[in-house]
């Protein structure tokens, strides 16, 4: 997959990325699933659902992209609690030059985050595809 995540520009085209990647390996993707509410009554949705059909093994990806200076990259500790609430495992995946080195090093450390240029071997082991 090298070279795919230059051409994402935004986060709804990483969105479109995990989709295609996880159905490219066989997975079935349904996006933006309903899964009960925040602390404060909003809506709570995952962005990916995959489903592996023959063990009915299950995650939920949440995609963040930061093509600059922002927020996304300080908003991701808040959603990897918010996953702590998800009936199934889930993970976030990153993409675009706008995430600093010290923020991907912490990402990357708690386990739960993965690059998109990681993705499809991280979904191989998890899937046992």
């Amino acid at each position: 997959m090298p070279g795919r995540s230059t051409a994402i520009s935004n986060g709804e085209e990483l969105k479109k990325a995990v989709v295609a990647l996880s159905k490219n390996l066989g997975l079935e993707a349904e996006t933006e699933v309903k899964v009960g509410r925040r602390i404060w009554g909003a809506k709570r949705h995952i962005d990916v659902v995959l489903t592996y059909s023959e063990t009915r093994l299950r995650l939920g990806i949440e995609c963040k992209y930061q093509g600059g200076g922002g927020t996304a990259e300080e908003k991701i500790p808040a959603t990897l609690e918010d996953i702590q609430a998800w009936p199934i495992r889930g993970i976030v995946v990153i993409a675009g030059p706008g995430f600093s080195e010290n923020m991907r090093g912490y990402l990357f450390s708690t386990g739960n985050v993965v690059d998109l240029e990681d993705l499809e071997d991280w979904l191989k082991l998890y899937f046992g595809l």
